[in-house]
């Protein structure tokens, strides 16, 4: 098939009807937001691209903070194959629990899809229409589509990708387009859909590029600094609650030491909340950031240690724990500092998009301000 006669006869001959998108579900924050939605291409040719991705999520989600460290920052994950293949599309709704996003990532692999074009247009739908964008003008709303093949014009009953961009526009969504490899039937229809998106096509290797690790002196420090962070998380509510949150954790420190690197810098400078997993569940932080309060819980979802003493007991534990929180993290936020400091000053030369992370990283730069 002829992709690029095929996407032109879609646009002449079909009427592009605009789809009724879903409301975010509660109340809108005072604060500015980033929505952040990244559609990636899952199948076998991609496992290279998915690595690096796994390795450089809190670098791209810092970068977010650095231009915006006073928003509410959500994402999302749209994986997809193609018919045939284990899923079609598989979507993480956007949140801003970023560590779970991470945990979703970190359990992807790249399988199937042994020929082209791929469900590329049943994602982007999904993508568009099918998660909860908020609405307000202070809303930042991005999608990254990253993939190496073409998507299906041949599928009968499915939107594509013209119909989906004039949905996107009408929302302010920008689309932007990240190609692996140079398979010149992608490239035409990925820069058309950059284009007709409002965003940026960028081409990468198909390994998705060469993960740059920047190693500085203070490193070493803010890993051990981190290990004192993580320790005073204290997770509480019902069992599943607290599993989770220990779930976290144990991925939080699985990750290879460059991301745990871009993981604290992300905690350290937003300045929104205070955390040290995203999505509540712990004590300390909930309590700071006055998510809860501590008369409110019930006995039975507090940690047991806790739980077994008297309320003034509680308190003055509480109250000390809320400290030592703090002054960790002041040590933290002046360490990150030290660090962004030597690596601004080791760069001689400005970095190129010819990887997915500074890709994604330099698009951002530019969209968000």
């Amino acid at each position: 098939m002829n992709f690029k006669n095929a996407a032109r006869t879609f646009v002449s001959s079909t009427a592009l009807v605009l789809a009724t998108l879903p409301s975010s579900a509660g109340s809108r924050s005072q604060h500015a937001r980033v929505e952040v939605a990244f559609v990636l291409d899952t199948t076998g040719s991609m496992g290279d691209l998915i690595a690096g991705a796994k390795a450089k999520i809190w670098s791209i989600a810092s970068t977010v903070v650095d231009a915006n460290p006073d928003a509410d920052i959500a994402m999302a994950l749209v994986a997809y194959r193609d018919r045939g293949d284990d899923y079609v599309v598989k979507a993480t709704p956007l949140s801003e629990d970023i560590q779970g996003l991470y945990g979703k990532l970190v359990k992807l692999e790249a399988d199937g899809g042994d020929d082209t074009p791929e469900s590329v247009n049943a994602a982007l739908d999904k993508a568009i229409s099918g998660l909860q964008w908020s609405a307000g003008d202070d809303v930042k709303r991005i999608v990254f589509l990253v993939g190496d093949a073409p998507p299906h014009m041949d599928y009968a009953q499915e939107r594509q990708y013209p119909a989906i961009l004039k949905t996107a526009a009408a929302h302010n969504i920008v689309v932007n387009t990240v190609q692996a490899g140079d398979m010149p039937e992608t490239t035409q229809i990925w820069k058309e859909i950059a284009q007709f998106g409002h965003g940026r096509y960028m081409s990468i290797p198909q390994s998705g590029g060469e993960v740059t690790v920047v190693i500085t002196p203070f490193d070493d420090e803010i890993l051990s600094l981190q290990r004192e962070l993580d320790g005073s998380v204290v997770p509480y509510g019902n069992d599943v609650q607290q599993g989770a949150v220990t779930d976290k954790m144990r991925e939080k420190a699985a990750a290879p030491a460059s991301a745990q690197l871009d993981n604290s810098k992300f905690y350290s400078k937003r300045a929104v909340k205070r955390e040290v997993i995203t999505g509540g569940g712990d004590l300390i932080a909930d309590l700071d950031n006055k998510a809860v309060a501590l008369d409110t819980i019930k006995t039975k979802d507090l940690p047991k240690e806790l739980a077994a003493k008297p309320e003034p007991e509680r308190r003055a534990w509480v109250e000390s724990r809320l400290a030592a929180r703090k002054n960790l993290q002041t040590s933290m936020a002046a360490l990150i500092a030290k660090r962004d400091a030597f690596i601004t000053a080791q760069k001689t030369a400005p970095a190129t998009a010819d990887s997915f992370d500074r890709a994604v990283e330099e698009t951002l730069k530019v969209q968000l301000n």
